[in-house]
């Protein structure tokens, strides 16, 4: 059986509905969720849900979406989410039912306390939002996050809740306007999935991955989802004659089984695209065939072994593509074990092998993992995982921005697996390195560490682990952290230590040059108090006084200009800038557009002339989806909005995201490249300059070819007007004899 995509190509009408039918479409959704709970209401808890969904009908009662349907429509859909995807219970729908009731409407946190007890303000203090934002270079939306985790560690219901609102969102994305769904979409793929698959929660984060594209890259989501659905009949067809054999084999052996094909998310079939550069039809696992066996605990692990021997029986499979998540599950809690297989007509097809209680895990990840943990004695990986987020947190005194990029790196990364001298394993981050292990085993290890023995080879503190690794750290008593160290790990906990120790260092010597300040204030007469330091460090420009009591004791700032202060009393006044330096500052930061930049205009809301520059990390051309980005001291920068940058930047300032389109404006080109393989035959070469040259009068700016074992690789860079001469061009190339494939420059510096 083949089961679809749950991402569905609708578009949702507007809601047109009379206050009546209103009333009754929101009592359906709230009876939906009761026969949702059924299962998990205890005496009084149907008491406590009605009063919850009260109190928000009540705080919600003027509030619409913007697809006009009644607010309270929202916090319901959530709340089902939380308990038919996501496996919660009374307490977190009460939660979800309230979610937004602090940030939106008059309820406040003491009158939700007052009704259902101190656990719940508690979560939905954890899911309100920050409502001002801190300092203006900071993010709102990763303040926001940073707080959200903060109240993670405490009760991991908030971040479930959390994602369940998120989906909902991007689920009812459509009625947005076009640069809110950017920024909600890039903030989806950049954290929000990533967290999910995190917590153990595969469909969600599947879901969320496909519907980001949807609105970041929407010609390509298309695509893949018309040629799914196209081949689905050919796949269900295959997957039935592959599943035949196993099924009669697993029958006879005894087991109690399900077993069915699934596809690709399509999010997931873009990636293997890109990564490999091959054509839909050259991605060979567009789906998986899944076995779910029902079997008691103390014999899984044995029965999905002996299911594997059965399946490698009848077809042959990949021995670099084994996946043995049982001996070593992954640290989200999931089990299995994968395997890819030569199936019939020479097709390699992936197969999942999991017990029921897996498939829990899988699905429904941490929720699930809680309710099969009950009574058991097992290390728990979620609450590990939560200790090393608590004790990184606990010494965080970063920006939002820095800190979302530490957590991103350091808690929602694929895992390795690596091992101490004694045999214990540690999971760290992928990427990670010797300097990283040395800090997880503990801050001072990590701090002397001034080598390491992987596999019993010495190799240097940067040196990249790879799974089943062991290794053993070589310290020093004369060795302290040093800024290049930043550079080599990506665990929070090491970059975060490293500060640190950096910050003590900076300290010591900041307290001499804190001495030589003093003694040079005394001698001219003025004394040392916050007055005068405060006046020092804004003459010298620095961010805080320890800055310049460093900058003196290392010599950098020498303290000269003080004969030119005047001293009034005992206080310091700083001498007035001359007039001439002002201007000259004043040109540097003003340069002088050059004509031609100019007269490509791009149009905001308001159709104004914006001046701006192009991104050197996407090289857009006209008719790319662009998106224009405020950025401090640069202007306005135009993006694609497939730029490699655009989700980060959009998930962590999509307060400056500017709506932008271009203007038509055929006198200009751009410059932007071209990868071209094929074989390497006479002429080609020729064939390739005669199309881009002779027939498309386009002119050429560089082209390098390397040729070897019968193949070309052929880098263009070419100046075009817009993305249709470009689009043709490509479609001419592919038409020559040989050509293999034509591709834009991705994620490269085409003006490099």
């Amino acid at each position: 059986m083949d089961v679809q995509s749950k991402v569905v190509e609708v578009s949702l009408p507007k809601y047109t509905l009379n206050e009546e039918q209103e009333r009754k479409e929101i009592l359906r959704h709230y009876r939906a969720l009761l026969r949702s709970l059924r299962a998990k209401l205890k005496r009084g808890d149907k008491e406590l849900v009605r009063t919850a969904f009260e109190m928000a009908v009540e705080a919600h009662k003027t509030m619409r979406r913007k697809s006009g349907e009644p607010y309270i429509l929202h916090p319901l859909a959530v709340a089902r989410i939380c308990v038919e995807e996501i496996g919660l219970g009374v307490r977190s729908t009460i939660c979800a039912l309230l979610h937004d009731t602090v940030e939106d409407t008059d309820i406040t946190l003491e009158d939700i306390e007052r009704e259902f007890g101190a656990e719940i303000a508690r979560i939905v203090d954890g899911l309100t939002k920050i409502s001002n934002v801190i300092d203006t270079n900071s993010s709102q939306q990763a303040e926001n996050f940073k707080k959200i985790l903060l109240t993670l560690t405490d009760d991991p219901r908030v971040i479930l809740i959390k994602l369940a609102d998120r989906l909902h969102n991007m689920r009812t994305l459509d009625y947005m306007k076009r640069e809110k769904q950017l920024k909600i979409a890039s903030e989806t793929v950049w954290v929000y999935a990533p967290l999910a698959h995190r917590m153990g929660l595969y469909a969600i984060k599947t879901e969320m991955e496909d519907l980001s594209m949807k609105y970041l890259e929407p010609e390509a989501y298309k695509d893949i989802a018309r040629k799914l659905a196209e081949t689905k009949r050919e796949r269900t067809r295959y997957i039935n004659e592959f599943i035949k054999p196993l099924k009669e084999t697993l029958q006879k052996s005894n087991f109690n089984f399900e077993i069915y094909g699934r596809p690709k998310s399509i999010h997931s079939i873009w990636n293997k695209i890109k990564k490999k550069a091959v054509a839909f039809e050259e991605v060979y696992d567009l789906f998986a065939i899944r076995v779910i066996l029902d079997s008691p605990t103390e014999r899984e692990k044995e029965d999905c072994w002996k299911v594997y021997s059965l399946i490698t029986d009848q077809y042959t499979p990949s021995p670099e593509r084994l996946r043995d998540w049982l001996s070593n599950p992954k640290s989200n809690g999931y089990e299995a074990l994968h395997t890819t297989v030569m199936g019939p007509q020479g097709k390699w097809v992936e197969v999942q092998i999991r017990t029921k209680r897996m498939n829990e895990i899988a699905e429904k990840g941490l929720a699930a993992h809680y309710k099969y943990k009950e009574g058991s004695n097992d290390e728990d990986r979620f609450d590990k995982w939560f200790s090393q987020i608590r004790e990184v947190i606990g010494s965080q005194d970063t920006d939002g921005v820095d800190f979302l990029q530490d957590f991103k790196t350091s808690f929602l990364a694929e895992e390795i697996y690596v091992y101490t001298p004694k045999g214990d394993v540690k999971m760290l981050p992928t990427g990670s390195t010797a300097l990283d292990f040395a800090f997880s085993i503990h801050s001072a290890i990590g701090s002397k560490c001034i080598g390491a023995k992987v596999n019993h080879k010495l190799v240097p503190i940067s040196h990249k682990l790879r799974s089943g690794d062991q290794v053993e750290i070589i310290t020093s008593s004369k060795q302290k952290p040093n800024e290049d160290w930043l550079g080599f790990v990506v665990t929070a906990k090491a970059r975060s230590k490293i500060k640190d120790s950096l910050k003590e260092e900076k300290r010591k010597i900041a307290d001499e040059g804190k001495y030589i300040v003093q003694r040079k204030l005394e001698g001219i007469g003025a004394a040392f108090n916050q007055h005068n330091i405060d006046e020092l460090v804004s003459f010298y420009k620095v961010t805080s006084q320890l800055d310049l009591f460093y900058n003196v004791a290392i010599k950098h700032t020498d303290l000269k200009e003080l004969k030119e202060f005047h001293v009034l009393g005992d206080k310091l006044e700083a001498p007035k800038p001359q007039k001439p330096v002002e201007v000259k500052t004043e040109t540097e930061y003003k340069p002088h557009p050059n004509k031609k930049d100019s007269e490509l205009i791009i149009f905001g809301e308001s159709s104004d002339k914006i001046m701006y520059s192009l991104a050197k990390c996407c090289n857009p051309i006209p008719g790319d989806d662009v998106f224009g980005f405020v950025s401090t001291g640069k202007g306005l920068i135009i993006h694609r909005t497939n730029c490699p940058n655009a989700a980060q930047m959009m998930a962590n300032y999509g307060h400056r995201i500017v709506k932008t389109k271009w203007a038509k404006n055929k006198e200009i080109s751009f410059l932007t490249g071209l990868k071209i393989i094929g074989m390497d035959d006479v002429g080609v070469i020729n064939k390739i300059t005669n199309i881009i040259s002779g027939e498309m009068r386009i002119n050429i700016a560089a082209l390098t070819i390397e040729s070897g074992e019968g193949l070309f690789n052929g880098r263009i860079k070419i100046f075009v007007h817009d993305k249709e001469e470009l689009e043709e061009l490509v479609i001419r190339l592919k038409q020559l004899n040989g050509i293999h494939t034509v591709d834009r420059f991705d994620a490269e510096e085409v003006t490099s």
